[in-house]
């Protein structure tokens, strides 16, 4: 049956909703997971549904469901409905800025479908791996996983909006165990892009799996830092952890309303280094990727900091207008039974002139700081602390990477750690991936990150 979005929207608006958006969504996530040499996972899981929000003055209304029928949706506007007209004073109040009406289709590049690939050569694709990983008689734990996601979303809106927006993504890695002389040591990495299953000519899977492999096993007998005060240069990976879990979600409008982030109210001043410029982009090159978020409006390229200077928060269409500020495109949804939520989509730091070798040998000693590996860590966007751990990485002294070191942890407080920068380099990379994302609120929605070689002057490293 085809479902007719404008007539369940003309009755939402026939029974008094000022305001009626739908979100269709169908999402197919593929998995396998090759453990130890055996098949230990493969499947295909698939949902769909179609959330709906409803606006009645400033009073708010969502309802979802998964039974696609026009009786049924017209069913779910009335809930909605109920909803915003039962709020209570205490639930708050939603006013949106206004903006255009947009309509459009759009499918993210891809070459080769990988749901018309067979199981036979996905797994074999695994196998190549584990075969080559096998020669490290150190490992004595190798899982290699494998996902593919299409994700398609239609916004309809009582405005005139329609965006039918369709995104594929892949991806592989390896979570990896070594021990010697009862050391053990883990490295959990992968590669993901957005695109099709083209995506297995552009790496070499032996090449990927032996490096990884092989540092792994070298950390296992690399020494600890002692932890004090080092001059740092931060790799790709460790700038986008960074900039996104500790500045990031600080200029998150919904973030600002409530009262919870360091740079409220900052619009305007130097809040790092004049090196310094981050952006959150929807479209660049190797992360994820999102022309339009799930209101509708395009999402824009927004420099949240250009040359040190705080210029802007990221918004939905309610923060923009209680913030005064201008649509960003960062309203998400981990699906369509989710509300609202400002998200970030690709957060970055533009690149500037330094290469790497420079900075090492201009930096004469310190610690050159890698994020391949790097584990997990705690932020807190109302103070700008976090801490975080990087993986294996180098002593660098007289200009020269020298000594491998084990992952050290990273203290600070993300102003302080920004207005330190004093080198920022020119190589621009960007990553996401297919296996995970960003948690925030109950919700996990895919982001990516990165940036150029970074170094910043006096930062304190834990043990």
């Amino acid at each position: 049956m085809e479902l007719d979005f404008d007539s369940v929207i003309t009755h939402g608006i026939k029974l008094g909703a000022e305001f009626v958006d739908l979100r269709y969504q169908e999402h197919l996530y593929e998995t396998i997971v090759l453990d130890n040499g055996v098949v230990r996972d493969a499947g295909v899981s698939f949902s769909r549904g179609i959330g709906v929000r409803v606006l009645i003055g400033d009073r708010v209304g969502y309802s979802f469901t998964n039974i696609m029928s026009n009786e049924n949706l017209k069913l779910t506007v009335e809930k909605a409905l109920k909803i915003a007209k039962s709020s209570s004073p205490y639930s708050g109040t939603v006013s949106m800025e206004s903006r255009g009406t947009f309509k459009d289709k759009i499918i993210s590049h891809y070459g080769i479908d990988p749901f018309d690939i067979d199981y036979a050569e996905k797994i074999e694709i695994l196998n190549t791996m584990h075969k080559k990983l096998k020669e490290f008689k150190e490992l004595s734990s190798i899982t290699i996983p494998y996902a593919f996601e299409k994700d398609r979303r239609v916004y309809v809106s009582s405005n005139g909006d329609f965006i039918d927006s369709t995104r594929r993504m892949i991806g592989v890695g390896c979570r990896l165990v070594a021990h010697s002389n009862n050391n053990y040591e883990s490295l959990s990495v992968s590669e993901s892009t957005v695109g099709g299953w083209e995506f297995f000519k552009t790496i070499d899977l032996e090449e990927y799996a032996s490096a990884n492999a092989k540092l792994l096993i070298e950390s296992l007998t690399a020494p600890r830092v002692t932890p004090g005060r080092y001059d740092i240069i931060l790799d790709n990976e460790m700038v986008g952890l960074m900039l996104h879990e500790a500045f990031g979600h600080a200029t998150e409008g919904d973030i600002v309303e409530a009262g919870g982030s360091v740079l409220a109210g900052r619009i305007g001043e130097q809040v790092a280094s004049e090196l310094v410029t981050i952006v959150d982009d929807g479209r660049v090159q190797g992360g994820v990727y999102v022309p339009y978020d799930d209101e509708g409006t395009p999402k824009t390229k927004v420099f949240t900091v250009e040359n040190g200077v705080l210029k802007s928060f990221l918004h939905s269409r309610s923060t923009a207008k209680s913030l005064r500020g201008l649509l960003t495109g960062n309203a998400r949804v981990m699906s369509y039974n989710h509300s609202i939520l400002v998200r970030q989509t690709n957060t970055y730091m533009l690149p500037r002139d330094w290469s790497v070798e420079e900075m090492i040998k201009d930096m004469r000693k310190g610690l050159y700081v890698k994020g391949k590996g790097a584990l997990g860590g705690e932020v807190n966007p109302l103070t700008g602390s976090f801490t975080f751990t990087s993986g294996p990485s180098y002593l660098v002294e007289n200009g020269e990477p020298v000594k491998l070191v084990k992952g050290v942890m990273l203290s600070g407080i993300i102003l302080d750690t920004l207005k330190r920068v004093d080198a920022v380099g020119k190589d621009l990379v960007v990553k996401t991936s297919v296996f995970g994302g960003c948690g925030k609120s109950g919700q996990m929605v895919r982001v990516g990150d990165g940036g150029p070689h970074v170094r910043v002057r006096g930062f304190v490293l834990g043990g």
